[in-house]
């Protein structure tokens, strides 16, 4: 920010949901929705009658319902717009979290601490930060009688970090009534800033996510003795497989959105972006690189490896499984090197497969949110982003929804800020949150 232009005054409901917005975040931090994929997240149903009960205080029209089980809930709230010939808009975000293994934390992961000025534990990024910027600003809004220009649609979901099966897919397959009229949506991983080496800030949006490729890879041989000469061992096919896999080089394939994240991100930092060289990329970018270089390539990382039983004995089958990602447009290319590096005695099948989406910059959601962002940091500057991850964005596509990440954050520079998603020592900063509050409240006012 230019050190003499002060931002916008904010709206009294800002200020208002800023005073509850750090309280709402710890007390959501506290519900242990931890989701591994493998049961029915122990605190899901918890959080979300936390959250009905927040939104309906306010007399705020809600709906808290279950999806696959009792135990996977989530909550529905529409508030109506001045004029209802316009679409909707979707403001969604997920209650779950991904496990926390106390034992690497420095502090309680669901203890919700404010040490340093930041609110610490599983979940501060991503994303209940979201989610009490949501409910607190709702609240504010509903205390005040705003009325936005449209429909605003608040949905708070179960599942997302397991693919959301038991949460927005399931929306989509069974209540798409929830999102009638919906036209676009915007959720997380957006929004945030990164500080350039002359101090401005740079905020991205993120209009597009690579598409998910999940595999599991199944190797079969000849079950023996380990004493015993073994020309088809499934160990040692699956072991080839995944290593060929990991020492493939991707080359560097643009998108719309990544050519045009590449040159205003190149342009800001002031440097020529080297795409094909990760660690001068990484010099270049900081920990940035993280997240702006996986969104130029597609991806493929083992994470998971199993086989046998006992010392002597050579298995009939060995596994693994892989994290693929793929840029938009580049699918069925990225699935026939994927079968040409499996080769012919490793076969595949999916774990979870979902679409990568691209959504456009320029369109009057996003010059809403960048007036937000200028409004609240004079100065800065915006430009749109590849996700290399996923979000509940994907489900809602099916309905012609576009997606966008926007859960605005100014950071401090010295914050790794990419690295506590899914990290250790999970924390968001109280300044951060509290001027989220006061861009999202700007952005409705436009939407």
């Amino acid at each position: 920010m230019a050190d003499d232009v002060i931002p916008e005054a904010p709206s009294l409901e800002a200020a208002t949901a800023q005073s509850e917005v750090v309280q709402i975040l710890q007390d959501l931090i506290r519900f242990d929705t931890s989701n591994d994929g493998n049961d029915d997240g122990p605190g899901e149903a918890a959080a979300a009658e936390y959250v009905e009960a927040l939104l309906t205080e306010v007399g705020l029209d809600t709906e808290r319902f279950s999806t696959t089980s009792s135990r996977r809930q989530g909550v529905v709230a529409r508030i109506p717009g001045s004029d209802s010939s316009r679409p909707a808009l979707l403001m969604h975000g997920h209650l779950d979290v991904v496990p926390a293994q106390a034992s690497h934390w420095s502090v309680p992961p669901f203890a919700a601490e404010v040490i340093d000025d930041m609110v610490w534990g599983r979940g501060a990024v991503d994303m209940k930060d979201m989610d009490a910027m949501l409910l607190s600003l709702a609240r504010a809004w509903a205390r005040a009688g705003c009325v936005p220009e449209r429909d605003l649609v608040l949905l708070f979901l179960p599942d997302e970090e397991a693919g959301g099966q038991h949460g927005s897919h399931w929306i989509v397959d069974h209540r798409p009534d929830l999102l009638d009229g919906v036209s676009e949506g915007v959720s997380e991983v957006g929004g945030f800033s990164l500080t350039l080496p002359d101090q401005r800030r740079l905020y991205l949006i993120q209009t597009a996510e690579k598409g998910i490729a999940w595999m599991r890879l199944i190797a079969e041989g000849v079950a023996g003795h380990g004493s015993a000469i073994a020309p088809a061992n499934a160990v040692s096919e699956i072991a080839a497989a995944i290593t060929r896999i990991s020492e493939h080089r991707w080359p560097v394939q643009l998108s719309p959105t990544a050519r045009h994240m590449v040159t205003a991100i190149g342009d800001a930092f002031g440097v020529d972006l080297d795409l094909d060289d990760q660690e001068v990329l990484a010099a270049q970018l900081g920990p940035a690189a993280r997240f702006i270089g996986a969104g130029t390539r597609n991806t493929a990382n083992p994470t998971m490896l199993e086989a046998g039983y006992k010392a002597n004995v050579i298995p009939a089958e060995a596994t693994a499984v892989v994290d693929g990602r793929y840029v938009p447009g580049e699918e069925h290319a990225f699935l026939r090197e994927i079968d040409r590096l499996l080769g012919p005695r490793v076969r595949r099948e999916f774990i979870n497969h979902d679409v990568a989406l691209e959504a456009s910059f320029e369109v009057p959601l996003v010059a809403a949110m960048i007036s937000a962002l200028e409004s609240e940091d004079p100065g800065a500057l915006i430009a749109p982003y590849i996700l290399s991850a996923g979000t509940d964005a994907k489900a809602f596509s099916r309905l012609g929804i576009h997606g966008y990440g926007f859960s605005p954050l100014q950071l401090p520079p010295d914050l790794d800020f990419t690295a506590l998603f899914h990290g250790v020592d999970e924390r968001v900063p109280i300044d951060a949150v509290t001027f989220g509050v006061r861009a999202l409240d700007r952005f409705w006012r436009l939407a």
